[in-house]
């Protein structure tokens, strides 16, 4: 067992550009008093750049509080994080909504897309936000991976769950964000889809060097992973690297006894 988390590439101060983000004794508490629960107790963890990370504990361990945080959806309430060179404790709002929109990736359990709008419109609308050119090629690119070239004018209710999944993971692609963070985000689908939605993160690590970070309470999907991170009670407890998914499930029978 490890007390917490090391990366891949361990890296000397000064070159955090290997690291696509950082926490660093993270702590997170909610309430105070008898209703006092801490959810992130001291954590440390590298996320290197162009590798996929699956975050796993059981019910409870923290795990989306730790994605969350990393992401700036949540503070921490000690610790610092950092997406590449930037820390986020020093960003005002307006900086954090900045970053969030022009350098990170979102994939939810939920889809989040907007109902009256088409798919390339929901594809397009982060950069159309922020005001940002899009880069066609790209775009092309990602949609020929995604296979949604012939989807582009449906809405969100003339998609398949599998089809709206590819089309926000296609959003959170389309701005070349330094990181992509995906809460369950193959919650909400059957294992067909939800295999090919794992296929693309895959190919977005190794074809577009992206980097991934999914919070999953599968080892099917936590096997498509370069390496899984266990969480419990608020700690990193274990790290597993080329996960299978029974040894996924071996770690997570030993966690939950």
């Amino acid at each position: 067992m490890t007390s917490h988390a090391v990366s891949a590439e361990p890296t000397e101060p000064g070159t955090a550009t290997s690291v696509a983000a950082r926490a660093v004794d993270l702590s997170k508490v909610y309430g105070a008093g008898d209703t006092r629960v801490t959810a992130l107790d001291g954590v440390s963890a590298d996320f290197a750049r162009g590798e996929f990370t699956a975050i796993m504990g059981p019910s409870g361990s923290g795990k989306s509080t730790l994605m969350h945080c990393l992401a700036g959806l949540d503070s921490a309430s000690s610790g610092t994080v950092r997406i590449g060179d930037t820390d986020l404790t020093d960003l005002s709002d307006a900086e954090m909504t900045k970053l969030r929109r022009d350098r990170i990736g979102f994939v939810f359990q939920a889809f989040n897309l907007v109902p009256t709008l088409t798919a390339l419109e929901n594809i397009t609308l982060p950069l159309d936000i922020a005001g940002r050119e899009v880069d066609r090629g790209w775009l092309e690119t990602v949609l020929g991976r995604l296979g949604l070239a012939d989807r582009l004018e449906h809405r969100p209710s003339e998609l398949s769950g599998g089809q709206q999944q590819r089309v926000a993971c296609a959003r959170a692609l389309a701005g070349k964000p330094d990181i992509i963070f995906g809460d369950e985000p193959t919650g909400n689908l059957d294992s067909r889809s939800s295999g090919e939605v794992l296929s693309i993160l895959r190919a977005a690590v190794d074809d577009f060097g992206q980097t991934v970070v999914i919070v999953t309470h599968d080892p099917r999907a936590a096997a498509y992973a370069d390496r899984v991170v266990f969480l419990a009670d608020g700690r990193i407890v274990d790290e597993l690297r080329d996960p299978t998914a029974d040894s996924v499930l071996d770690r997570m029978k030993a966690l939950e006894n």
